[in-house]
């Protein structure tokens, strides 16, 4: 492949060679003659001839353009062609810049100075990268909601979305920082349909009365807003990742996901079956296994230390609620108690939950986030082995709402229900 480059400049420095030569000649030869007063319009005429043929050398040169790498690794060919030499190894994310362009190809430069031809499938341009950047600075001030672990070899998205841009490749085993999840919908390949689930059962007449008519509803994915070790921020799909929690008490999920695990004090047990015999005690956060609810988890659990039978028990539990992130864990007083307790800092926890007269919560349909209306502020305190709610003697607490209906325990009446003895 020809170099224009090179050509250009090769043609400049000829024309330039040639009017010095040309100058050089017409100034002698008006010296051997004599002629003195057409010298100085023959040097204008000359410098001007300069400028016209190195003209493009002030032009300004037009701005470095950079692309980044995006495959595990690749390398750096010699030329384009079935057979090539390599030149260069370049890694996942790695800035390389753009010496030339053909239809396909790139050849680059390394910042160690290595040049060669690299695919361009295997690379993003500057504007998917400030995408990335862009992210990491709104977000750079966002509470960590939770803490997880990479299950495989997956990208960074600078969107929720398996079609969308990606640029940085985690590896299995990276620890990640959560901040927010989103849910959109699953992209469905041409020709296919999505159909309901089977049963066992065959459905009756009144199923199939009671059954909407029209198409089944799309099928959900979550993702998820996470940032690595390295400081690369972006979204992740969220089955390609696995919270944070201990084997102990992962083991108690009952058929659950856990969604995040916070310590809330630690108990010293010198006949613990763990080798640190400082047992942590934790805050969960649980949902079930499907995507795109309208909530983040819909059950709370703690998990105290028991010493004397040295094991995990339950000391409160909280179901069918519509929870959302973040957890907050902190040591606090009690304000509406009586002193002395009130002046006793103990292990705090809250979080929100829908209020019952909030609207239905709907996910945002460019981004996906799910903005829950109305609220409730629900706080906990870890006193001891029990969990008491702080809530203001003055006032009744709001009501929540709940994803599944609430079942009305009416106790019927003794005397309705037993018959009354006949008096002898």
């Amino acid at each position: 492949m020809l170099n224009t480059g090179k050509i250009k400049e090769t043609s400049s420095k000829a024309a330039e060679s040639e009017i010095n030569v040309f100058l050089s000649r017409r100034i002698d030869a008006c010296l051997r003659r004599g002629v003195r007063a057409p010298l100085r319009s023959l040097l204008l005429s000359g410098c001007f001839a300069l400028a016209l043929s190195g003209c493009s050398r002030l032009r300004p040169k037009p701005p470095a353009e950079y692309i980044y790498v995006t495959a595990k690794q690749t390398y750096l060919r010699d030329r384009v062609a079935a057979v090539s030499n390599r030149t260069a190894t370049v890694e996942n994310g790695e800035k390389l810049k753009v010496l030339e362009k053909s239809r396909r190809f790139f050849r680059v430069e390394t910042p160690k100075g290595e040049q060669g031809w690299i695919d361009d499938r295997a690379v993003v341009t500057q504007e998917i990268f400030d995408q990335f950047a862009a992210l990491d600075h709104e977000h750079a001030n966002d509470p960590v909601i939770a803490t997880a672990v990479v299950r495989d070899d997956v990208y960074l998205h600078t969107k929720p979305g398996r079609e969308t841009d990606r640029l940085f490749r985690l590896q299995e085993g990276d620890k990640l920082k959560l901040y927010r999840r989103a849910s959109v919908e699953k992209p469905v390949a041409p020709g296919q349909q999505v159909l309901p689930r089977r049963t066992s059962e065959k459905p009756t007449d009144k199923d199939a009365a009671a059954a909407p008519a029209g198409p089944p509803p799309p099928v959900m994915e979550d993702w998820w807003l996470v940032r690595d070790a390295k400081g690369d921020t972006g979204w992740l799909y969220g089955r390609m990742m696995d919270v944070d929690a201990p084997d102990a008490i992962a083991r108690y999920s009952e058929g659950q996901r856990i969604v995040g695990a916070y310590v809330l004090a630690t108990v010293n047990d010198p006949e613990a079956p763990m080798d640190d015999k400082n047992v942590v005690e934790y805050v969960t956060v649980l949902s079930p296994y499907k995507a795109g609810l309208p909530y983040d988890f819909d059950q709370v659990r703690v998990f105290i230390w028991n010493i004397r039978k040295h094991r995990y028990e339950t000391a409160f539990r909280e179901r069918n609620i519509e929870g959302y992130l973040p957890v907050s864990v902190k040591m606090a007083k009690d304000p509406y108690a009586k002193p002395p307790a009130s002046m006793v800092e103990a292990p705090t926890f809250s979080f929100r939950v829908l209020s019952a007269d909030a609207g239905p919560v709907i996910p945002d349909p460019v981004t996906g986030l799910f903005v829950p209306g109305k609220t409730n502020l629900k706080t906990f305190r870890l006193e001891g082995n029990l969990v008491r709610r702080l809530v203001d003697p003055s006032s009744p607490p709001p009501d929540d709402a709940h994803p599944e209906p609430v079942e009305k325990k009416v106790k019927a009446k003794r005397a309705a229900a037993v018959p009354k003895r006949r008096k002898k």
